[in-house]
């Protein structure tokens, strides 16, 4: 509708050498994210809009009222922070002033609703010590690629937060997930809000190639379903997909070792008959679940580690290196075993599951 405020779309440079059908799902992907109109201007919903607004001027009332009476403080007021940071989120949803990329990520949802609830599991449930973060560039692509834990990917989402809050630059970490996330409903507009997209080589690619700290877990179904008795063992990294596209952009490296995502669901046995009929890669069976029904959902308390080893250098080698089986090969079991050793490392210096 003509005179509606709309919300900034950031193009991320594609490239070139794609080919059509990769330029139309990216099209796809961008059409259902470019408009975000303003609800107060919006003629279908003026009502509730009004009322909205209304709540908003109270809430700019409150937040003036406390901001003066705190002025001569030395420390703000809580409440006043509060206040003022509901009604800054609503006012920013309500006039569609904020970004949306064509990937779908919307950094003010994903700051304002998503982190503080996964920062909670990071800081109190998990207690997650982080180290090597200075590995990481403060600027430009780097591909961190790490193992894969768990049943559910609490890892990389741990990692993101991680990333966010523990680096000097706290930049944003996109995560490469599987299809099976995006088909879900309301959890897969979530990934997406929250900057990840499928774990592709051509989106692996745009990524990097617009300058984006990514990440990607080898191991997929096949690390996140695995048995406990299997835990900390590494297993196939595939075809080495995501080496392929660290090389076409000239993206380093970085080797990232989790300790504590394999003890949240010990998983004792897989019935994939069970798996198959729900169309499930595995449906596990752990001390909890499916016997204490939901109670069996919650995790584990474990202590978390997480390590990000030195980059592994990729600007040296030249354009056709990418589609070199051996050197994409060599460089993926490079990876692997930083990755596996580190992992040994880590386990040995940890004296309990829960208590570190």
């Amino acid at each position: 509708m003509a005179g509606e405020p709309k919300a900034k779309v950031i193009p991320l440079h594609a490239n070139s050498s794609r080919g059509g059908s990769a330029r139309r799902s990216a099209s796809e992907r961008s059409d259902g994210t470019r408009r975000h109109p303003s609800l107060l201007n919006d003629p279908g919903s003026r009502a509730s809009a009004e009322q909205m607004a209304a709540v908003v001027r109270e809430i700019d009332q409150h937040r003036g009222f406390s901001a003066g009476v705190g002025a001569d403080e030395s420390t703000p007021n809580e409440l006043a922070q509060r206040i003022a940071a509901v009604s800054e989120f609503i006012r920013k949803r309500m006039t569609g002033d904020y970004t949306v990329d064509e990937f779908g990520f919307d950094r003010h949802l994903n700051e304002a609703i998503f982190l503080p609830l996964l920062r909670t599991l990071f800081n109190s449930w998990f207690r997650v010590e982080v180290s090597g973060v200075e590995n990481l560039p403060e600027e430009g692509a780097a591909l961190v690629v790490a193992n894969h834990a768990g049943v559910l990917p609490f890892d990389g989402l741990m990692t993101q937060v991680a990333v966010r809050d523990k680096h000097p630059a706290h930049r944003d970490l996109r995560l490469l997930a599987a299809d099976l996330v995006f088909d879900m409903p309301v959890i897969g507009q979530a990934a997406r809000k929250a900057g990840h997209t499928m774990a592709c080589t051509d989106d692996a690619h745009r990524l990097l190639a617009a300058g984006e700290l990514t990440a990607v877990f080898p191991e997929g179904y096949k690390g996140l379903g695995k048995q406990f008795k299997d835990r900390y063992k590494l297993q196939r990294f595939g075809r080495g997909g995501f080496v392929s596209a660290a090389l076409r952009t000239g993206a380093p490296i970085v080797p990232c070792s989790i300790v504590g995502s394999e003890e949240i669901y010990p998983m004792m046995a897989d019935v994939k008959l069970l798996a198959r009929l729900l169309g499930l890669p595995y449906f596990p069976v752990t001390p909890l679940f499916p016997l204490a029904g939901p109670l069996g959902v919650v995790p584990l308390p474990s202590k978390w580690y997480i390590q990000f080893g030195e980059p592994i250098d990729t600007a040296g080698y030249d354009e056709s290196a990418a589609d070199d089986p051996m050197i994409t090969f060599d460089l993926t079991d490079q990876v692997r075993e930083t990755i596996q050793q580190t992992l040994y490392q880590l386990l040995a210096n940890r004296r309990n599951t829960f208590f570190g």
